[in-house]
């Protein structure tokens, strides 16, 4: 489940990137060309690549996924390098200077600074080892079909040979996400497809609404129509020659696995199995409150900062859940009264809180779902994740599982949200942390699958 902060905590986040580049043709430019550096925050440096040209500018941060993000406000005198990240709270602006073919300076945002400097060339991407790359040995397609209005698109691999096969279909993560649930520079499903496709499944990831080829808009669906969406692709392997209708199963991540065991309720029995990958089993009104919680803490607020915090998060979550959206966005307007203006929430970030898809998340309990299952379960839980917390989640999950023919509840000590190996197991270390999912965790849960689904 991606953070749902509700008050800015990590100021790098960048949500919008606008047009509005200056023009300055006048040659030569010592500046032109692409540059690369990290803005150093204690902590947790933020790589970024810029490149000059035409006299604008474009941005690049990878763990964030910004690509060609256009900049403004871009000047580049020797004496005087600069541009500005317009409609980001904080006002995020770069001064610096040019010699020495260097670029040194300071990013500013929120009125802190932080050094950044600017080497000449691209932005090397980040160590992903585990990360798919072709050839593959096994076939893969782009697929689309419908679910009510709109077109879901997404990537269908299939093992070599002519099947039938049994599927994955793999649920993302909360909020936006692509086919290939890409988060903090990590291709969370891409790395998942391409195992279970190695081990004899054919595997379907698909792009979220308003995403990628997939129509509509996100923040406008509630649970259900996302189960319908989920619905859909099942229907539409079911479909397919190569895949064997009778074991057809849902792989969930994060909030994926509050809607995998939904959407499993609703098909009957056209889902033979589950996985699910840090998926809460509590209310989403709780997830959230504890969630708020420990990142706070982890983000080196005190106890009664973090408790206030909560306190607002639960008072908050009420008043939406309970369809007061005014009285919501007032707790809101009280609760960041103190902060900076440029610290604030913006009209479009508190409309986004306050989305149908967000309302979902809050009222949604579980246990109705979990309790219904009868197909074998797998749940996974990292042992530092500070958004979907095992403390929280696992036992409920074991006790709404026992009445599931197979259940199997595991969490690994030492890995954070993503199942990757942390230190903290605070959302900032996921981007620095190479490995996209521990290969122990990665194994466990293909094991646990080729065993009770054997591929042949």
């Amino acid at each position: 489940m991606r953070d749902r902060r509700l008050l800015p905590i990590v100021l790098l986040a960048i949500l919008a990137l606008v047009a509005g580049c200056s023009a300055d043709s006048a040659p030569p430019d010592p500046v032109a060309g692409e540059w690369h550096g990290s803005i150093e925050v204690p902590g947790q440096p933020l790589p970024i690549g810029v490149t000059f040209a035409d006299g604008g500018a474009t941005i690049d941060i990878p763990v964030q996924g910004v690509q060609d993000g256009p900049l403004t406000e871009v000047t580049t005198d020797p004496e005087n390098v600069g541009f500005k990240l317009q409609n980001i709270p904080g006002d995020p602006v770069f001064h610096g200077r040019y010699a020495d073919d260097r670029i040194t300076g300071d990013f500013t945002q929120a009125g802190q600074s932080f050094p950044l400097n600017l080497e000449r060339g691209a932005l090397p991407p980040p160590a992903r080892p585990q990360e798919p790359k072709p050839p593959f040995p096994y076939r893969s397609e782009d697929v689309g079909y419908s679910s009510g209005d709109i077109t879901v698109a997404g990537t269908l691999t299939l093992p070599e040979g002519t099947g039938p096969f049994p599927a994955v279909q793999l649920v993302t993560g909360s909020g936006p996400q692509d086919r290939n649930e890409e988060l903090m520079g990590h291709k969370v499903f891409l790395l998942v497809a391409d195992t279970l496709t190695r081990a004899g499944y054919a595997v379907l990831r698909t792009d979220d609404r308003g995403v990628g080829g997939t129509g509509g808009d996100l923040n406008t669906a509630t649970y259900d129509v996302l189960a319908g969406d989920i619905a859909a692709g099942t229907t539409f392997l079911r479909g397919r020659s190569e895949i064997d209708p009778g074991r057809i199963g849902l792989f969930g991540h994060s909030e994926g696995g509050y809607l995998a065991p939904l959407a499993a309720s609703k098909q009957g029995e056209q889902i033979d199995f589950l996985v699910l990958m840090a998926g809460p089993s509590v209310p989403g009104r709780d997830v959230l409150i504890e969630q708020n919680g420990l990142l706070l803490a982890a983000a080196g607020a005190t106890p009664e900062e973090a408790r206030a915090q909560q306190e607002y998060v639960a008072e908050w979550s009420a008043l939406l859940v309970a369809g007061d959206t005014a009285a919501a966005r007032a707790a809101t307007e009280r609760q960041e009264a103190a902060l900076p203006p440029e610290q604030r929430s913006t009209p479009a970030a508190l409309d986004a809180q306050e989305a149908p898809v967000m309302r979902s998340f809050l009222a949604y309990d579980p246990a109705p779902a979990l309790r219904a299952v009868r197909v074998p379960t797998l749940a996974v839980f990292g042992g530092k994740d500070l958004q979907v917390p095992p403390a929280q989640s696992e036992q409920p999950m074991r006790d709404l599982l026992a009445g599931a023919p197979d259940p199997t509840v595991r969490t690994f000590p030492g890995l954070n949200h993503l199942l990757q190996p942390a230190n903290t197991g605070s959302p900032s270390e996921y981007a620095a942390i190479e490995t996209t999912i521990d290969p122990a965790a990665l194994a466990f849960m293909t094991d646990w699958l080729t065993t009770r689904i054997p591929p042949r």
